[in-house]
This record gives C-alpha cells, sequence and structure tokens, in this order.
C-alpha cells in the first residue's frame, strides 16, 4: 500500500513537472525565421601572435622608468572597439596602501629583456597625470 501510494505521488510529480517545461519549448514558433549571423575571420600570423604578451601575464608587472627604477605596476588593461588601448597603471603608495591609479596608452609602453618600460617618464611625471577611476 505504502509504495502505491509513493509511487502515485512520484508519477503525478513527473507529470507536473513536464506540463510546467512545456511552455519553455513551445515558444519557439515554427513561423520565426532565423535571424542570419556572420562573423568576419582574420587570417593571422599565430606566430607572431604566439610572440605577444598575454595580458595575465602583463598585470602585475612592474613598468620601470628611463632610469631603470619602477614607477609603478600594471594594474589592468582597457580594450574597447574604436577606441586605443590602455595599460591602467597602479602608482605611488607603498605595500599597496595609498596607491592611485593613471592610465597611458598602452603604445607608450615598450617591451625588452622581459622588462615593461615607459620611456620618457619619472615617478614625478607619473604622479602628475590624471587619477583614473573606474566606471562603476
Amino acid at each position: 500500500m505504502f509504495m502505491q501510494k509513493f509511487s502515485k505521488k512520484v508519477k503525478s510529480r513527473a507529470v507536473a513537472a513536464a506540463l510546467l517545461s512545456l511552455p519553455l519549448f513551445a515558444v519557439q514558433s515554427s513561423d520565426a525565421q532565423p535571424v542570419p549571423q556572420t562573423v568576419d575571420l582574420a587570417k593571422v600570423n599565430v606566430q607572431k601572435v604566439a610572440a605577444g604578451f598575454r595580458a595575465s601575464k602583463l598585470i602585475g608587472t612592474s613598468v620601470l622608468d628611463d632610469a631603470n627604477e619602477s614607477i609603478g605596476k600594471v594594474d589592468d588593461l582597457l580594450v574597447g572597439t574604436g577606441m586605443p588601448t590602455f595599460a591602467i597603471l597602479s602608482v605611488g603608495g607603498f605595500l599597496g596602501l595609498d596607491n592611485r591609479y593613471v592610465a597611458v596608452p598602452y603604445d607608450a609602453l615598450t617591451f625588452a629583456d622581459n622588462k615593461v618600460m615607459l620611456r620618457g617618464s619619472t615617478k614625478d611625471s607619473i604622479r602628475m597625470l590624471p587619477e583614473f577611476k573606474y566606471a562603476k
């Protein structure tokens, strides 16, 4: 007797669950026209791409000035369609306290001997840049 009641409950719940899920599948109409999608593909030189810098490896790297002194660290990279890429540097402060962010064009950074450099900059010139704040 217990098994019969249990079995009926299980069956009724399975039917209810199936009925509740029907509207999810009925949303798609046979009259709906597929939306054409296009993706422009580009052939790239994979050896050249592989020689580039991965953002995950660049973030956290010290940025050096011409005197080979650290002027900050790469905190982030900002990319977007129709705009140049910017490197967000964490500058000033000590041990992560009182630091602030500044944005510099990514193209201003140079890479040599596993170092990231911002040629023509000094700690003072970086401090003079306006503070960058992330959008909320």
